[in-house]
């Protein structure tokens, strides 16, 4: 099974490079979990390769076959709320043949109590030829492209317990001077909408993409993300608010590798597992290539500056109908469905353009499971920077072959192993899991050395480590 999951994953085996500046200082991490989708902790390694692995292609979720949806239906977010899981969307259609919109954009709702099997319910909000018989929600300014969320704001009005960007121009009467920017909305329920204020409140950018905005619970303030021309080249901007109207002037992401690419989506959020990490998933364009897209993965700890990774998450192979004039969307949001912990589901559209409608299809990832430290036969380890912790167990999100393990040293400032925590005297880590504690022959807790200046060396033969942390489980 081990040999036949590798066969799903790409490789890449490129040096990692961060922002954060190298100092002597320890880094004190607590007990938060630290992914290897970075090199914030690592110091050298030597025979491991940190490989980006893609998530795995499940069921089509969504049609589009609606009359006020379409084949260029676009810009869905999705997120777990309570007992629910909500989703939204464009409806929109383009004639192919007459080179035109059949209908105005609308913004469409579904729900599900699964992630897998969505419902569109006739909600009766907005007209469409005649009937509210329909999942309409919104169909005034910024249908292009709303982008609702939760607000956990602890100071939220409950008359704005979901708020969205959307784009679009001043509805003020007469004011010709106006830009486009990003209106702001706001909802009680997450289905009756209306806007803030009649002016934008961000207008510096371009806005004809997925521009999302979300409460930093972590940061303590609203963010946004969305798109603007960097040089002539897509790119992402940011600002952050703390109500929501007034916004600091946007400033460009800034990367870890030179490579200039136009990024038209986004898709960042706060990863769940690991909230002081940003994960997201920008849409790569390729207008030299039949104005293909592919989604890749960029994280950040900052909010500012990311590393992105090169190769598609999922690339246009990956089951049908990704080929196409922008038709392989990552959507906003990941999920966890009922009932499975080791995992998380994305979607991802596809079939844009091409057909009557398009579709959504659910993929799947092992928690923790964008990034891996890998080594095949050959035994390889990499060593952490100094480090502080809180706790008295290591758990480790980790899959072994039959022939494979992984090994933890716990060492000293100095780089020297600390006596009864060497590689010697650690129990191997085998099998699949991801919740696996390391143990030492004659020390069972780690409570001695919390708060003590270490580094951890990590050997790994035949295996995978996508994850690990400090706890306080005996």
């Amino acid at each position: 099974m081990y040999r036949v999951l590798i066969l799903l994953f790409m490789t890449l085996h490129v040096p990692f490079h961060s922002h954060v500046a190298r100092g002597d200082e320890p880094i004190a991490i607590g007990q938060q979990r630290e992914l290897l989708t970075d090199d914030h902790l690592i110091q050298e390694a030597d025979g491991i390769v940190f490989r980006l692995h893609q998530p795995e292609p499940e069921e089509v979720v969504l049609v589009t076959d609606r009359p006020w949806e379409g084949n260029t239906c676009a810009y869905y977010t999705i997120f777990q709320d309570g007992d629910k899981y909500r989703m939204y969307y464009r409806g929109s259609h383009w004639d192919e043949k007459a080179k035109k919109a059949t209908h105005p954009e609308v913004v469409c709702y579904a729900e599900s109590e699964d992630g897998i099997h969505w419902q569109k319910p006739e909600l009766g909000i907005c007209e469409f030829d005649g009937s509210t018989a329909n999942n309409i929600i919104w169909d005034g300014v910024g249908t292009h492209n709303f982008t609702p969320f939760k607000d956990t704001n602890p100071k939220c009005k409950p008359e704005a317990r979901y708020k969205a960007l959307g784009r679009g121009r001043s509805l003020r009467p007469g004011d010709k001077s106006s830009k486009h920017g990003l209106f702001a909305f706001q909802s009680p329920d997450g289905l009756h909408w209306k806007l803030m204020q009649d002016t934008p409140v961000i207008t510096k950018g371009a806005f004809d993409s997925q521009n999302l905005a979300f409460y930093d619970e972590v940061a303590n303030t609203y963010r946004d993300y969305h798109r603007w021309f960097n040089g002539g080249v897509r790119d992402i901007m940011t600002c952050t608010s703390s109500d929501f109207l007034n916004w600091t002037d946007p400033i460009g992401l800034k990367y870890s590798e030179p490579r200039r690419e136009h990024l038209y989506t986004n898709a960042i959020q706060r990863y769940p597992r690991a909230p002081h990490l940003l994960i997201g998933f920008p849409t790569r364009y390729l207008p030299d290539q039949g104005q293909r897209v592919e989604p890749i993965l960029m994280t950040s700890r900052d909010g500012l500056h990311f590393k992105r990774w090169q190769k598609p998450v999922i690339p246009e192979t990956a089951l049908q109908d990704r080929q196409g004039n922008r038709s392989n969307y990552m959507t906003w949001g990941m999920v966890q469905l009922p009932g499975n912990q080791r995992e998380y589901s994305l979607y991802a559209t596809e079939a844009y353009y091409t057909g009557p409608d398009s579709r959504v299809r659910r993929f799947s990832y092992r928690v923790d499971g964008f990034v891996s430290a890998h080594a095949e036969a050959r035994t390889g380890h990499f060593t952490t920077r100094t480090l502080t912790f809180e706790g008295k167990k290591l758990e480790l999100n980790l899959v072994t072959a039959e022939t494979g393990s992984i090994l933890v040293e716990i060492q000293d400032h100095d780089g020297k192993p600390i006596p009864g925590f060497s590689t010697n005297d650690c129990q191997p880590l085998t099998g699949d899991s991801i919740s696996q504690f390391v143990s030492w022959k004659e020390n069972p807790s780690l409570q001695s050395l919390a708060g003590r200046t270490v580094k951890l060396k990590f050997t790994i033969r035949n295996g995978d480590l996508y994850s690990f942390r400090f706890v306080d489980q005996q």
